[in-house]
């Protein structure tokens, strides 16, 4: 039978706790990726120890004192947290859960109260999913999996069969606490990781069954908890099948319901899939190529302004300012589920300029410059990335064609050149200076103009002509240097408009 390698720091906490007369198990999630030989995330053991008494027995574990003890424990349900001192990530910090058993959930997310069980079969009564109710016995040092594990749901069986199902009575699980009903999604995408693609997870067909009717509750969890899961299921290897399965179980409705706007919706002669399903498509394709959360996020969403500015039907409809729709549009539902300030400003940017047209020999150096100008040098390559995963979402032969190949030379070319004001031989304070004023609008208006004219031709960007311009620009009138302003900020955008008009008439884009 199968033996199983449990690391140092594990074996020392469960003889400390074995030797002073309380039992130890490793539980949840642990035991699920040691059957499933997956790497371990973090090791979790449970006792019929109480935490106060876990507290006194570790306090001095691993080199911990009265005054720094090894143990740390800030919450309401029996987990202490033992430092160990360990140099793996996953052994750091390992906790220790009190059997338990959990109250009423009123708030369909917490327990009313937890009260503390006296058997492992009690506690893991209260778990999720079968596959993480199994626990493995460490009162002895070769464990095998006949005698040690700890199995009353049956969830090694449903490792085998690559199920997902609740313990017990689903309706009961998912009213206990709703974001489960995400949980069960995620888990069958993540653990679809082994064997290629006939391995995937399948949720048990009355677990399915009560998602679909209890999806609503999903309403009543922290947007924070929904983000969280959401994320982890982007950043699994099946993150299209899983966004799939939350628009067929009713639960995207509950998450980004703008996405379900693009189901059913038909675009024009240029696609062949629906906007939902084009959406999805790219999300998978960014999947395959391993790129960022943001990357996959706007994939995602990169055409979810498509439903809203539809225009005509069959296969001349236009979608007109689109992707500007779609950025706001992908702001709001981020924001909504808390994502950080610094992910929805990325996703928002690379959705807004991933409708950027390009066509070899027909845009400039300084076109180039202007482009890098406007989208910023350090989100190149992520827009690229989303070019490639909305081209393979159309189902086009290629990701990247030769005219991106030529871009990214053309980028390369003018790479180093000045594109932002910071990389001007003047700053803000030379300007102030040279013009005795203080810190004013002003001041910013005179700063683009010479970008404007340095992105025209970089020889410009030296100190001795860039201070004589700032002279000749500190004598105009706001008027005149607003209108000067003005101007380059319609040349920043010339990228594009060298050609667009013609392509909006024969792509149907914006």
């Amino acid at each position: 039978m199968k033996e199983f390698s449990i690391p140092e720091e594990i074996r020392n906490i469960a003889e400390t706790l074995i030797q002073n007369g309380f039992e130890a198990y490793l539980v949840g999630g642990s035991v699920r990726d040691l059957l499933l030989g997956e790497p371990q995330k973090d090791w979790d053991i449970t006792t019929n120890a109480r935490p106060e008494t876990v507290q006194k027995l570790f306090s001095t574990f691993a080199g911990g004192t009265a005054d720094k003890p090894a143990t740390v424990y800030e919450n309401d349900f029996g987990t202490v947290g033992i430092k160990t001192r360990s140099e793996d990530p996953t052994l750091k910090v390992v906790e220790i859960t009190t059997f338990r058993i959990e109250g009423k959930y009123s708030d369909k997310r917490h327990p009313d109260e937890v009260k503390f069980a006296d058997t492992i079969h009690e506690d893991l009564s209260r778990r999720d999913f079968t596959i993480n109710a199994m626990a493995i016995d460490l009162k002895t040092k070769d464990i095998k999996l006949k005698k040690d594990l700890v199995d009353p749901y049956k969830g090694l069986e449903d490792i085998k069969d690559k199920i997902i199902r609740t313990v017990g009575d689903p309706e009961k699980r998912f009213n206990e606490d709703a974001l489960r009903l995400l949980r069960a999604v995620r888990f069958s995408a993540q653990l679809s990781t082994q064997g290629g693609p006939a391995s995937g997870w399948e949720i048990q067909k009355e677990t399915q069954k009560s998602i679909k009717k209890n999806a609503g509750l999903l309403k009543y969890i922290a947007e924070e908890r929904i983000r969280d899961e959401f994320q982890k299921l982007i950043m699994t290897s099946r993150s299209a099948e899983g966004v799939f399965a939350l628009q067929e179980l009713g639960l995207l409705e509950y998450i980004i319901p703008e996405l379900l706007e693009g189901a059913g919706c038909k675009q024009n002669k240029h696609h062949v899939y629906t906007v939902f399903e084009h959406n999805v498509r790219a999300l998978e394709y960014a999947t395959e190529k391993n790129y960022s959360l943001e990357v996959r996020l706007a994939s995602l969403l990169h055409d979810v302004g498509k439903p809203r500015t539809k225009n005509g039907t069959g296969e001349n409809a236009t979608f007109y300012n689109h992707e500007m729709v779609g950025a706001r549009i992908a702001k709001d539902a981020l924001d909504r589920l808390k994502f950080p300030r610094d992910v929805v400003q990325k996703v928002r940017h690379l959705i807004r300029y991933h409708m950027f047209y390009y066509n070899v020999g027909e845009v400039s150096e300084s076109g180039v410059r202007r482009f890098v100008a406007r989208v910023g040098v350090e989100n190149i390559d992520e827009i690229l990335n989303v070019r490639e995963a909305d081209r393979v979402g159309s189902k086009v032969p290629k990701a990247f064609p030769y005219k991106l190949r030529h871009l990214l030379f053309m980028i390369d070319k003018v790479r180093h050149d000045p594109v932002h004001p910071k990389m001007l031989a003047v700053r803000g304070d030379d300007v102030m200076r040279l013009l005795d004023i203080p810190a004013s609008p002003r001041v910013g208006e005179i700063l683009f103009v010479l970008l404007d004219e340095v992105l025209d031709d970089p020889k410009r960007n030296e100190k001795e002509y860039l201070e004589g311009r700032v002279k000749e620009l500190g004598a105009l009138s706001s008027e005149e240097l607003k209108h000067l302003a003005d101007e380059g900020r319609k040349k920043r955008d010339s990228f594009e408009e060298e050609v667009e008009n013609d392509m909006k008439k024969r792509y149907f884009v914006k």
